[in-house]
């Protein structure tokens, strides 16, 4: 169990949380949620023992098991070993017992010692650890024919992996998860679903996932009005509780506000005459009824809507058996493909297949090696790319970025829709090479809406966004008009948006199915294959 009493952390003038009073048991599963910047990752890491709060005490189980994000960390080190330090008790003995067996001459001491860590070892099933630990890999898409070699071998997405199997491994009472679906395609997030769902500690992960959150959670632990508040049941449940209590909580205020405004008035005027015993009466129910405003929410939800200047004709697009290979490995065979205006085209599959390439080709950014793209009438198409290097000047402001865009627009066009991605105030002009991730996206996507193209072409859309931010996005996206292609691995933005789905698989030729999510699983669940533990 974490049991934290009486925390509070500040950076400077910025609350994040105050007096925190608040315990996590074993057998539940907490979503740490939050906009970005409300405090989730340093909650974590006080949790983790990385930080210290300003005041207050924890304590926290003797064994956690935390996701780091320093993928650079274990490059020499074997990709099996990596994940048996997850467990410390056993990987210290076993690094013992390997380093006595090396000596040239062991003593009765050294037997004795030996005889010990065997316990170790045994106690902490050491004997099967290794094949625990390659199906913890296997199962989190690490192919076999990568655990003996180093970790320098892998990608960054592989590693990250790599790091969430050490938390999962050895039983431990406590697992601190961090954005763990960051880089895992659908296959893996269900796979990690499962394997989270049958654990037995108490777990506390923080995602921008939707669908993770209400798959695995018992309980949501909200960071607000600085502090942390729990709510029973996933994400969805939580947005709904939330509602109400803030629907009750601003009556129950704004009724004290009215008793204290009468009260007053009484006072005024009579405050100066004979009914003094009176007025003091009042002016003491004042004082009691006196509070101070509610701390305000830092939840912000931007508002995202697409327009279209103009309409595409029918057939938006006509794709004539595009393909692509690099370093002669296909990566894309041939695809051809017919798409009319107003589809919603989820492009689905794991890391590595081609995703990228394919929704690159069809925004003009890479040229096929044959085939071809021919758009229809008055198509107009807005790009967002996986990769935002580059993709915003750094040498100006979020307002003259997209002034530049378009000379025509005015500033009333220009300042509207940056508050309705919450960029307000003096956020409007914040030079564009401090922005974060998060807000890179968010000016990228005021962008699309000011360019009102027909056609949306978004590779991973999702990236940086917080919960609130996806959620706007998945409804904009619904209710836009025009034609989107969007590549993505949130299930919940993939149900929500869908009317088709591109699944691709690596050295297949692209599934093209012609319907909603929930029936391109029934239909071809080999696609989608949900390993178990």
């Amino acid at each position: 169990m974490f049991t934290i009493v009486n925390v509070s952390k500040a950076y400077g003038p910025k609350k994040l949380f105050e007096e925190v009073n608040v315990a996590f048991s074993p057998g539940r599963r907490y979503g740490l949620t939050g906009p970005n910047g409300a405090g989730k990752s340093t909650f974590m890491k006080i949790l983790a023992g990385d930080e210290e709060a300003d005041m207050g005490t924890l304590s926290r189980p003797k064994r956690l098991g935390i996701l780091r994000q320093d993928h650079f960390r274990y490059e020499d080190t074997r990709v099996l070993d990596v994940v048996l330090m997850g467990n410390k008790p056993l990987w210290d003995a076993m690094h013992e017992k390997n380093t006595l067996l090396a000596k040239a001459d062991i003593t009765e001491e050294d037997g004795n010692r030996l005889g010990d860590l065997e316990g170790v070892i045994a106690e902490e099933d050491g004997y099967v650890a290794e094949s625990d630990a390659a199906t913890l890999l296997v199962g989190l898409g690490i192919e076999e024919s990568f655990h003996e070699g180093p970790m320098r071998q892998l990608t960054g997405g592989l590693k990250l992996r790599v790091l969430l199997a050490q938390a999962l491994f050895g039983k431990p009472e406590g697992l601190l998860l961090d954005e763990p679906t960051n880089n895992l395609d659908i296959e893996s997030i269900r796979w990690l679903e499962n394997f989270l769902k049958e654990y037995e500690g108490v777990l506390i992960t923080i995602s921008h996932d939707r669908h993770f959150l209400n798959e695995i959670c018992t309980h949501i632990a909200d960071i607000d009005y600085e502090t942390i508040i729990q709510y029973t049941g996933g994400y969805d449940e939580m947005v709904h509780q939330k509602a109400q209590l803030r629907s009750r909580v601003e009556s129950e205020v704004s009724e004290k506000k009215k008793k204290i405004a009468q009260l007053q008035d009484f006072v005024a005027r009579f405050h100066a005459g004979t009914r003094a015993s009176q007025v003091q009466s009042r002016i003491k129910q004042i004082e009691k009824l006196r509070t101070d405003d509610l701390k305000r929410s830092n939840i912000a939800r931007p508002f995202i809507r697409f327009d279209q200047k103009v309409v595409s004709g029918k057939q938006t697009l006509m794709i004539e058996n595009i393909h692509k290979s690099f370093d002669g490995v296909p990566v894309i065979k041939p695809f051809k493909s017919l798409v009319v205006k107003g589809e919603k085209i989820c492009v689905i599959g794991r890391n590595g297949v081609g995703k990228s390439t394919l929704v690159k080709m069809i925004a003009g950014q890479l040229e096929p090696d044959g085939g071809g793209i021919t758009w229809g009438h008055q198509a107009s198409v807005g790009y967002l790319p996986q990769d935002h290097h580059g993709t915003i000047r750094k040498d100006t402001t979020a307002f003259e970025w997209l002034r530049d865009i378009n000379v025509k627009l005015t500033n009333e066009e220009i300042s509207g829709v940056l508050g309705r991605m919450l960029f307000s105030g003096e956020e409007r002009m914040k030079p564009t090479n401090t922005l974060s991730g998060g807000e890179t996206v968010r000016l990228l996507l005021c962008k699309l809406m000011l360019t009102q193209d027909n056609v949306l072409v978004l590779d991973e859309p999702t990236n940086h966004l917080d919960l609130e931010s996806i959620t706007a996005l998945a409804e904009g996206l619904k209710k836009f008009e025009g034609t989107v292609i969007v590549v993505t691995h949130d299930q919940e933005l993939i149900s929500e948006v869908a009317t088709r789905i591109w699944s691709l698989k690596e050295g297949q030729e692209i599934v093209d199915y012609n319907g909603p999510f929930h029936e391109f699983l029934e239909k071809h669940s080999a696609d989608i294959v949900v390993r178990r533990k």
